[in-house]
């Protein structure tokens, strides 16, 4: 093996609708990737699930093979959160994989356990589907035994699960309660280590895995305060950037990886899913960009709640809706105003913050569409520095592979690998009418 391979790592990242991958050498360059999309079901208004045999098994070992002919040293999984399936013996998943937001993880359904957290709810409910299962895994867990033959978490995965992991083990009572036991939980192992080695790749070392969101904001470049990241994914995440902890009602706050730095905000389900659920309405045949609509001003207001809301609300029973609209309007018109909706919810963050913003980077998979980049600097009145990279939960996880291989000490040498694609800047033809539209949308949605 050369020395320039031998730096060679691999990040892995399960997401709602796909499986991502990249190879990444030393300074983050992205020598391979590979995309395994997957479907996901709604079979009710208020259920939302994979196929997580195909989705968390499959998946992530196909799209290990698509990278082609090269030898990472170490390879991690990123994923949504929270997930959780049932695996029989093998470790293969026999149930449906529960996703954020489904009703069998909210604590005000019928039968959930009191003060419980969603995963825990999820717990509940597939341990009476499926009492006989070998273990109750998130989808960190199924893909790394899927490919290494252990069902091997990192500590930043078990610690999602609150209250079921107590910051140093799992919690006996608290899993007790979900009706599973502790046995049938993953291993856990410190962030950052090897903790199995890969069925195909010998000699390649796996890190325990982590959280897509904290992947992607490790090779934003988004650190100072006054920055705010925004992940254009399937779900819309908007984390903004503050040098001290801030208690912001309805609001999350959490460290950021770099030191003495923290971000407030959280998801929105005013993301992908909903941009691509009002594309499948047929407003795809209008691309949205301001040249197709012509006039700033005629352009109808969505509340984006197909499937209620995240941050600020936690409502589930949301619902969408288009109003103002007329008979000017067409697909064009429509596509924009949801492009603006995702805007709206960022800058709508934003104003909850009590300290100015002065840019937004943008990463994830929407980052590639070019009128949700300008509808975004537009109704934040913000410059969008778009990241290079649209991968960014799996160069994320790339990075945390080379600490798992003895390349990296520091989470926050992370930083070196961000880069910039180009540069969005509000269009002053725009912001008059985007502004009064703004101040619609806050009565209209909330």
């Amino acid at each position: 093996m050369s020395p320039a391979v031998s730096e060679l790592t691999a990040g892995i990242d399960i997401g709602t609708s796909s499986v991502k991958a990249v190879v990444a050498d030393a300074d983050g360059n992205v020598i391979a990737r590979s995309r395994v999309p997957h479907e996901f079901f709604v079979p009710s208004p208020l259920r939302f699930e994979h196929d997580a045999a195909r989705a968390w098994y499959d998946g992530p070992r196909r799209a290990l093979d698509e990278l082609g002919d090269v030898r990472p040293r170490a390879v991690s999984v990123a994923a949504m959160v929270p997930s959780l399936t049932a695996v029989d013996r093998d470790g293969v998943p026999c149930a449906p994989g529960l996703l954020y937001g489904d009703e069998r993880g909210h604590a005000d359904r019928p039968g959930a356990i009191a003060e419980a957290g969603e995963l825990a709810q999820f717990m509940h409910w597939q341990s009476q589907q499926h009492p006989d299962a070998r273990g109750y895994w998130m989808a960190q867990a199924v893909a790394n035994n899927a490919l290494s033959g252990e069902p091997v978490v990192s500590t930043t995965v078990a610690a999602t699960t609150f209250p079921l992991f107590d910051w140093k083990q799992w919690d006996e009572e608290k899993i007790g309660e979900a009706g599973a036991r502790v046995e049938q939980m993953p291993v856990i192992g410190p962030s950052g280590q090897p903790l199995a080695e890969l069925r195909s790749h010998p000699g390649c070392v796996l890190e325990g895995g982590t959280i897509d969101a904290m992947a992607e904001q490790l090779v934003a470049g988004s650190d100072e305060p006054g920055d705010v990241l925004v992940i254009c994914g399937t779900t819309l995440i908007v984390w903004a950037v503050t040098g001290e902890a801030l208690d912001v009602p309805n609001y999350y706050s959490i460290p950021h990886t770099t030191p003495g730095r923290f971000l407030v905000g959280g998801p929105s389900n005013a993301g992908g899913l909903f941009l691509n659920w009002v594309d499948r309405l047929g407003a795809a045949e209008g691309d949205g960009t301001a040249a197709s609509v012509g006039d700033p001003h005629r352009v109808p207001i969505w509340a984006p709640y197909p499937r209620g809301e995240r941050v600020p609300f936690q409502d589930s029973s949301r619902r969408a809706r288009l109003v103002d609209l007329d008979l000017t309007h067409d697909s064009a018109s429509v596509r924009r105003a949801a492009f603006e909706a995702a805007g709206f919810v960022t800058r709508r963050m934003i104003d909850a913050l009590p300290l100015p913003a002065r840019r937004i980077v943008a990463t994830g998979g929407g980052t590639r569409v070019a009128a949700w980049m300008q509808a975004l600097a537009d109704c934040t009145g913000l410059p969008v520095h778009v990241g290079a990279v649209p991968e960014g939960g799996a160069l994320g996880a790339a990075f945390l592979a080379r600490m798992a291989a003895g390349l990296e000490t520091s989470m926050h040498d992370a930083a070196r690998w961000a880069r910039t694609a180009r540069i969005v800047d509000p269009d002053p033809a725009w912001l008059d009418a985007v502004a009064e539209r703004y101040e619609r949308f806050c009565v209209v949605a909330g």
